[in-house]
């Protein structure tokens, strides 16, 4: 197939983890890497929205790669402790019949409330009013912001379904989490995900005030970026897959602060489906690690939040210690 036409196989000795995904194909990375003593390429291919393309991709490196990451579509959602499968994103993947699939539910859950706890000497939760834009996809840290004493407005109905409801509550967007997702989940993700086109394109709405109330906007890069106005000055920023382009989209638009939840890898800061890809690889299972394994590594690798001051001329990182 066309997309693989010039891919290469990672070096001997290497473990390869490739991420399919639906978003824009202009998003692609390919980094070499070495944690613990072992080499690995951590790749990302983008298919612009092409669902067929996608599970073309996952027949053709079935057995050829250690690990698969699954990009813009969530396979899980787990929220309030329980697991709901999106039926037509379980097809896609259905491909795969050897290689582990990770859609980045698991790391979400663990190192994303991680990364909440880690910031709260740095933003001081309870004086932050914080817009998640979507929350049922990132209950660990919904969860987490509750607990740290913050004010959140959870924009999950107001963006997922364009209706001016704001959830002001964890009591809320459980119910809303227990009521909704399982009919969602029989949806197909493109009509409430942004793929393809739609993630270079930012629509205003009934959720565009809520961007001016808020200290934090955190969440889902495209989400984010889908529904955010063209001032965001003094804005601090809380989410995970960013490159170039995003730092200087956030910078034109003023925003002060860009809080990613894992360090930046080569030239970006790859989702939470490639992390959590890269830790099954590197544990040598073939299959998606418990809480507690995705902990430990965060922890023996030494991941933390990365900072971003963007208010000067050409920005700085810096990592929480």
């Amino acid at each position: 197939m066309s997309l693989l036409r010039s891919w290469q196989p990672a070096p001997a000795g290497f473990k390869h983890v490739v991420s399919v995904s639906l978003g824009a194909s202009k998003r692609n990375a390919r980094e070499e890497i070495s944690v613990l003593g072992q080499p690995f390429v951590l790749e990302r291919i983008g298919t612009d929205g092409d669902a067929k393309q996608a599970a073309e991709l996952f027949r053709a490196l079935d057995g050829r790669v250690d690990a698969f990451g699954l990009g813009g579509a969530d396979l899980y959602v787990i929220a309030a402790g329980r697991r709901y499968t999106f039926n037509n994103v379980r097809k896609l993947v259905a491909n795969a019949k050897i290689t582990p699939v990770l859609d980045g539910s698991g790391l979400k859950n663990t190192l994303e409330r991680d990364a909440v706890a880690q910031l709260d000497p740095l933003l001081n939760w309870r004086m932050q009013k914080v817009l998640m834009v979507s929350a049922v996809d990132r209950f660990g840290m919904a969860e987490a912001l509750a607990q740290a004493g913050a004010d959140v407005v959870y924009g999950d109905i107001v963006f997922g379904l364009n209706l001016d409801i704001p959830l002001r509550s964890l009591t809320a967007l459980r119910r809303v989490a227990h009521l909704a997702l399982p009919v969602i989940t029989q949806l197909p993700q493109d009509w409430f995900y942004p793929t393809g086109a739609k993630q270079d394109s930012s629509v205003q709405g009934k959720g565009t005030r809520y961007y001016a109330w808020a200290d934090v906007i955190a969440g889902d890069t495209h989400y984010a970026k889908r529904y955010a106005p063209r001032d965001l000055r003094g804005k601090t920023i809380l989410t995970q897959t960013i490159t170039e382009a995003d730092r200087v989209w956030m910078k034109e638009r003023g925003v002060a602060r860009l809080i990613t939840t894992t360090p930046r890898i080569g030239s970006r800061n790859f989702a939470t489906n490639v992390l959590e890809a890269f830790f099954v690889a590197l544990s040598g299972k073939r299959e998606a690690l418990s809480e507690q394994e995705y902990l430990h590594y965060i922890r023996e690798l030494g991941f933390r939040p990365e900072i971003n001051e963007l208010s000067g001329s050409s920005g700085s990182g810096i990592h929480l210690r």
